[in-house]
């Protein structure tokens, strides 16, 4: 790509949330262009660790216009899957993904907002960001972490409990990947399974499609000014997803509280208690990929981007998909993307009229 080319609307990041955006631009009209980091089709799901399930069944995990079809043999699908499902919707509908295009940076131009990248430059009346949070792990200030002499990871770069395989592993944190990467770990390893708070299973029958109803009921009461009914987090913190399950009935997660701090060998708690360990998994999360919208000056005292549904107050040509809660209820899931992406494309349409 040479020179500035030019498009109605510039969709940044080719994963779920970018081609659910894809999907309703499309059909509202809208002349767009999908720019992927990634070289293949199918997001963040190509890199996560090899058990990785959905918490729900492939029927309540769709995008919009196109149901995911069964896996074989399984009630929750697997990570491949949800590539084979996500690539098959590239095509079957024909979205404009250029691929791999890094964004450097979003800038206002006049009219227009400027989308420059490491191959050239786009010019367009709007973007929507779909850049989700993957890229950007978090790593926690723990005391020590430096001094530690083994091997220390993020949740990113955890692929399979083959690596460890009679390793003394410690994994920390308490939400969905750490039970999910602690119960893989569990048979084969010396496992510490390290949460700040003691865990909190959600029921055995509820999964996704009861977490997306509570977050959209969440978001409905808020926008009625009624009592906020705390949305997922008043149901746990942890899906008890069937490898979860396992471990948990077999007595093999039990969850120790948050150490102090990490020397050379391992991790210490405040009693002198100690763990040693040959590598510590730092299921700690993530958080929002958005350096690419610095030039634009969106963000607040605390970092966050003010919203109105998916436009961003201070910039109302950018929207953001796919963050989490504060960018549509359960937005950064498969079944939640579809319907803030519907949203940030009518308004797109309607600023373009």
């Amino acid at each position: 790509m040479t020179g500035i080319k030019h498009a109605q609307a510039v969709v940044i990041g080719g994963g779920q949330a970018g081609l659910a955006a894809g999907y309703h631009l499309r059909r509202l009209g809208v002349d767009f262009v999908i720019l992927d980091a990634q070289a293949e089709p199918g997001g963040a799901w190509q890199h996560t660790w090899e058990s990785l399930h959905l918490f729900s069944p492939a029927v309540y995990s769709s995008l919009p216009g196109r149901p995911m079809p069964m896996q074989v043999g399984e009630t929750y699908p697997d990570a491949g899957h949800v590539v084979g499902y996500l690539t098959e919707y590239e095509r079957r509908y024909d979205l404009p993904v250029h691929r791999p295009i890094r964004v450097t940076g979003v800038h206002r131009d006049g009219e227009f907002l400027r989308v420059e990248t490491d191959t050239g430059v786009w010019r367009a009346r709007a973007v929507i960001s779909a850049t989700g949070t993957w890229w950007r792990p978090f790593l926690p200030a723990v005391p020590g972490r430096a001094d530690f002499c083994g091997r220390q990871l993020h949740t990113i770069e955890y692929r399979s409990a083959r690596a460890f395989a009679g390793q003394r592993v410690i994994v920390v944190g308490g939400g969905n990947s750490g039970a999910q990467i602690a119960a893989d770990l569990a048979y084969d390893t010396e496992l510490t399974w390290v949460t700040r708070r003691p865990p909190r299973f959600l029921a055995d029958d509820i999964d996704g499609r009861a977490l997306f109803d509570a977050a959209t009921a969440r978001r409905r009461a808020l926008e009625e000014g009624r009592t906020d009914t705390g949305g997922v987090a008043s149901l746990g913190d942890i899906v008890a997803v069937p490898p979860v399950r396992e471990a948990r009935d077999a007595g093999r997660l039990k969850a120790a509280p948050m150490f102090v701090r990490l020397d050379r060998d391992g991790a210490v708690w405040a009693d002198g208690t100690r763990a040693p360990a040959d590598a510590v998994i730092w299921c700690t999360g993530f958080r929002p990929a958005l350096s690419h919208l610095a030039p634009l000056g969106l963000r607040g005292v605390h970092g966050h981007i003010a919203t109105e549904g998916t436009r961003a107050l201070d910039e109302p040509r950018v929207h953001l998909l796919g963050y989490g809660d504060w960018t549509g209820p359960a937005s950064a899931t498969l079944i939640g993307a579809g319907r803030p992406a519907r949203e940030a494309a009518r308004d797109i349409a309607g600023l373009l009229a």
